[in-house]
C-alpha cells in the first residue's frame, strides 16, 4: 500500500470517482489507500460536491509550506500539554474534524466542537477559540450558537465575565437521547401518513413499514443510551460495613 501525501493524479483520480458517484471504499480500493485518506481528503477539500482535485492539491502544498517555514518552538515558549507531540495532535485533531464533518457537522462547527473535546479542561472560552482556529469571532459565534442549539455544548460565563463553552462528560448521552427523539417523530409522521393516504393503500403500506422500522429503532436507541448511562454514570458506594456497591452518579 502506498505512502505519503496523495499526488495530484491521485486527487484527480478521486475527483473523477466522485463524478461517478463512487463510494470512499471503492475510490481507495482503487487507489490502494486507506478509505480513512479519501474520506479525510475529500472533507477537508470541499465535501463530495465541492471536491476540486487542482484546489486540493494547492491547498495541501500551501499547508505543507507553512508548516515547514513555522519556526521551531523557543527555549521559553510553552510545551505541549503532557509532552504530547505538536503534529500528532494536530493530525487527530484534523482527522477528528473531518469524522464530524462526514456526519453533517459543517466544517466550521465541526473544529470548534473538535477544539473542545481535546482541551484538557472541557471548555474554551470563545478568544481561546478565535486564536486555537485562527478564524473570526463571527466564525466561532456561528459555530457555537449551533451547538448550543444542538445541545452539544453549554454556554456560562467565568468570574472575568467571559463566554466560556463547556462540553459535557454526558454530552453524547444527550445528542443520542435527541437523535432517538427526532427518529420517533419520524415515525409520527409516517403513521400520520397512513391515515391520510388509505390504510390500504400501497404508498400507506410503505408509510407503515417506515414507521414501525423508526419506532422500534428509536426505542432501542433510547433503552440501550440509559443501560449504558447507568454503567458509565456509576461509582461505587461504601455501606457501613466497609463494602462497597455501585450507585448512580447524577450528578
Amino acid at each position: 500500500m502506498p505512502g505519503g501525501r496523495l499526488t495530484q493524479q491521485e486527487r484527480q483520480q478521486i475527483a473523477l470517482g466522485l463524478a461517478d458517484s463512487l463510494a470512499y471504499a471503492e475510490i481507495a480500493r482503487r487507489l490502494d489507500r486507506p478509505t480513512s485518506t479519501i474520506t479525510r481528503e475529500v472533507m477537508r477539500n470541499g465535501g463530495p460536491t465541492g471536491y476540486r482535485a487542482d484546489l486540493a492539491h494547492r491547498a495541501t502544498e500551501r499547508r505543507a509550506h507553512r508548516r515547514k517555514h513555522t519556526p521551531p518552538r523557543g527555549p521559553g515558549a510553552p510545551a505541549q500539554a503532557y509532552g504530547r507531540d505538536d503534529e500528532a495532535v494536530r493530525e487527530y485533531e484534523e482527522a477528528f474534524t473531518t469524522l464530524l464533518m462526514g456526519q453533517g457537522l459543517p466544517k466550521m462547527t465541526a473544529r470548534v466542537l473538535t477544539c473542545l473535546f481535546i482541551a484538557d479542561a472541557g471548555s474554551l472560552t470563545a478568544s481561546e477559540l478565535i486564536q486555537r482556529l485562527q478564524v473570526s469571532p463571527a466564525s466561532i459565534s456561528k459555530a457555537t450558537a449551533f451547538l448550543e442549539v444542538q445541545g452539544l455544548i453549554r454556554r456560562e460565563r467565568d468570574e472575568r465575565r467571559r463566554d466560556r463553552y463547556f462540553v459535557d462528560e454526558g454530552v453524547w448521552y444527550q445528542s443520542t437521547i435527541a437523535s432517538a427523539h427526532g427518529i420517533a417523530q419520524v415515525a409520527g409522521i409516517a403513521r400520520q401518513g397512513v391515515s391520510v393516504l388509505g390504510r390500504d393503500t400501497p404508498a400507506a403500506a410503505r408509510l407503515e413499514n417506515i414507521a414501525r422500522f423508526s419506532e422500534f429503532i428509536s426505542e432501542s436507541i433510547l433503552r440501550a443510551a440509559e443501560q449504558v448511562r447507568e454503567i458509565l454514570y456509576t461509582k461505587p458506594r461504601t455501606d457501613p460495613g466497609g463494602a462497597t456497591e455501585p450507585r448512580p452518579d447524577r450528578g
